[in-house]
């Protein structure tokens, strides 16, 4: 399956979506939650010691948690997910008067796919689900491997094609679409290569919610900000005879009383490796050192 094209997502609308959730305090969704410890268990098979960690989307805490020695900075998708970006320079002025100094937590609102951190500056990115928000993955990664140090390692999720495949099935009669399209993991594995990281580790699993109402579900998607954004979507309301329709045709998928929701995830993580170009585009070669004559 090809990868979408970039260029779909309206980002004014999504950032806007993000904020509201923020405000309801119902940024971080189940979902979420468990995908992050799902990931976590997979770090327990990881050796890795790092000193500096970017956290790109809010498990800022469960890193935190698991490296407790690291400095963590936490890269938030809107005002209301993390500490404003002006606390940046108030810490950096008192971080050298801490004696002894914790573990440092920075927190800021950037694009994920334009990150205001110096290159090769992590050992560790961390990004859950995150990049499934993004209409350019391939420039987010390119971004995130440049943020990333030589050896360092990159663990994210993502959300994959078959991502609520119901609710695309149960709007289908709709000539305006619902449902934001998503990267194969094949296709994240080949853009993580072009990114410099290198054996990149891809694997994926559905996980199923399931819902009493199809208004449960819209709402658990409100909630987490994951609305439509589509820049090709609708503008006006959603007609009622829609609606209608699409509730008709999750009543069908029913199964004892629950309509299902299908979220196929998708796990990767890959190593950074030595960069081939610099930053000005001129190719890096490495000449060693021939032994010395006897």
């Amino acid at each position: 399956m090809p990868a979408p094209a970039s260029g779909w997502l309206d980002r004014a609308a999504a950032r806007r979506a993000n904020a509201r959730a923020a405000r309801r305090g119902a940024f971080r969704d189940p979902l979420a939650e468990e995908i992050a410890q799902r990931m976590l268990e997979r770090l327990e098979y990881v050796k890795l010691a790092p000193q500096r960690i970017v956290d790109v989307g809010g498990d800022a805490d469960k890193i935190r948690a698991r490296y407790p020695a690291a400095t963590a900075f936490s890269v938030g998708l809107s005002f209301a997910a993390s500490a404003p970006a002006s606390h940046i320079a108030w810490h950096a002025r008192i971080r050298r008067y801490l004696a002894p100094r914790p573990p440092l937590k920075l927190a800021m609102i950037a694009d994920i796919g334009q990150l205001p951190l110096a290159s090769g500056s992590c050992d560790l990115l961390w990004s859950n689900l995150a990049l499934a928000r993004s209409d350019d993955p391939a420039a987010v990664l390119h971004e995130w491997g440049r943020v990333t140090a030589t050896d360092g390692l990159l663990m994210f999720s993502s959300l994959g094609p078959d991502t609520l495949k119901e609710m695309r099935a149960a709007f289908a009669s709709d000539r305006q679409p619902h449902v934001h399209p998503f990267v194969d993991m094949h296709d994240l594995g080949d853009m993580l290569v072009t990114a410099g990281f290198g054996d990149p580790v891809m694997d994926m699993e559905v996980v199923t919610l399931t819902y009493s109402r199809f208004e449960e579900l819209i709402a658990d998607l409100r909630a987490s900000g994951q609305l439509n954004a589509l820049a090709s979507r609708r503008r006006g309301l959603t007609g009622r005879r829609v609606w209608e329709h699409a509730r008709r045709a999750y009543a069908q998928m029913a199964q004892d009383g629950r309509v299902p929701a299908s979220f196929e995830i998708v796990y990767g993580h890959a190593w950074r490796l030595q960069p081939r170009v610099a930053s000005d585009g001129r190719q890096i070669i490495k000449f060693d050192r021939a032994p010395p004559r006897r």
